[in-house]
C-alpha cells in the first residue's frame, strides 16, 4: 500500500486520469446524442423519443451541455497531469493547494444538482470511485512541500502581456462556472436558451416533468466544473514558472474547454452571439496570451 500512495502522486495521477477518461466519455456521449440508460429511466424515454419532439432541439440543448462539460473535465485533468509531473514532484505548496481547492469545487459541486430530485448513479460512481484518488493523495502530498520563489515578470514585456491575457481569460472563466452554476441551481435557463428551444419552461414540464431537473443536472454540472478549471489554470499562469511544458499543457486545455464549448454550438445551431460572447471573448484572449508567451515559455525546459 505505501508502495502504491508513496508521496501521494500516484493516487492523484490516478485522480487526473480518471478525469481525462470521464471528460471524454461525455464528449463521446455527446457526438454521438446519445443518453445514458439512466438517464433514460428517470425520463421515461429515449433520446430517439425526445429528438422527435420540437425539432430535436431539446436533446442538441442537452448535448451542448455535455459537450462544454466534458471538455473543461478533460482540461482539469490535464492541468493536473502537468502540476503531478512537475511542480508537485518539486514539492511546490502552490501546486498542492491548486488541486485541493479546485477538487474540492468540482467534488462539491456533485451536491448542487441533488436537490432537484435526480441523481446521476453514473457521476455518483465515478465520484465516489475518484474521491478516495483525491483525499489520500491530498493527504500524502502534504506531507512535504516547500515555497518556491515566485516568478513575477514585468507586465510591460510580451510575455506579461500574455499573461495577464491568460490570467483574465481564467478569472472570466470562474466567474461565468459561478454563473452558470448559479442558474443550473435557479432558474436553469437564461432567455437565449427558451428563444432557442422555442418552447417555455411549463412547456417542458409538460412534455416531461423529470426533463428540467435533468437539464438543471447538466447545467450544475458543467457550472462547478467551470470554477474548478478556472481555478486551477489562473493559479498554475500565476504561479508556474515559465517553460516549455506549462505552455504546452496550456495550449491542450485550452483546446479541450474551448473547442467543445463553442464548436457544439454551431453544430445545433445554437449561434446566437450574445450568449457565445463570453466564450468566444474567453478564447481569443487565451490564445492571443498563448501566442504572446510562446517565445519565452518555449525556450525554456
Amino acid at each position: 500500500m505505501q508502495a502504491l500512495v508513496g508521496d501521494g502522486r500516484p493516487p492523484l495521477f490516478a485522480l487526473a486520469l480518471g478525469l481525462v477518461a470521464a471528460g471524454g466519455t461525455a464528449l463521446y456521449l455527446a457526438a454521438t446524442r446519445r443518453f445514458l440508460p439512466h438517464d433514460e429511466s428517470f425520463l421515461g424515454m429515449t433520446a430517439d423519443d425526445l429528438c422527435s419532439r420540437h425539432g430535436c432541439r431539446v436533446v442538441h440543448f442537452m448535448v451542448h451541455d455535455r459537450a462544454a462539460f466534458g471538455g473543461v473535465v478533460v482540461a482539469i485533468g490535464l492541468v493536473y497531469l502537468w502540476l503531478i509531473a512537475f511542480p508537485l514532484r518539486e514539492r511546490a505548496v502552490w501546486a498542492w493547494w491548486s488541486i485541493l481547492w479546485s477538487g474540492l469545487v468540482g467534488f462539491g459541486s456533485f451536491l448542487a444538482y441533488v436537490g432537484y430530485g435526480y441523481l446521476d448513479e453514473w457521476h455518483g460512481v465515478a465520484t465516489l470511485a475518484l474521491l478516495p484518488c483525491f483525499v489520500v493523495g491530498i493527504v500524502r502530498a502534504s506531507r512535504r512541500r516547500h515555497r518556491p520563489p515566485s516568478v513575477q515578470p514585468s507586465w510591460r514585456t510580451a510575455h506579461g502581456l500574455g499573461r495577464a491575457c491568460l490570467l483574465t481569460s481564467a478569472i472570466g472563466a470562474t466567474g461565468a462556472g459561478v454563473v452558470i452554476l448559479a442558474i443550473g441551481m435557479t432558474a436553469v435557463f437564461v432567455t437565449e436558451d427558451l428563444e432557442y428551444l422555442g418552447v417555455s419552461v411549463d412547456e417542458l414540464r409538460l412534455l416531461n416533468p423529470r426533463l428540467v431537473p435533468l437539464i438543471a443536472h447538466d447545467r450544475a454540472g458543467f457550472g462547478g466544473a467551470l470554477v474548478s478549471c478556472g481555478l486551477v489554470t489562473t493559479s498554475c499562469v500565476w504561479y508556474g514558472r515559465p517553460s516549455r511544458s506549462l505552455w504546452q499543457v496550456l495550449l491542450l486545455a485550452g483546446i479541450a474547454g474551448f473547442g467543445p464549448a463553442i464548436g457544439v454550438h454551431f453544430w445545433i445551431g445554437y449561434a446566437d452571439p450574445i450568449h457565445l460572447a463570453p466564450a468566444v471573448v474567453g478564447a481569443a484572449l487565451y490564445s492571443i496570451g498563448l501566442a504572446l508567451t510562446f517565445p519565452s515559455m518555449w525556450s525554456r525546459s
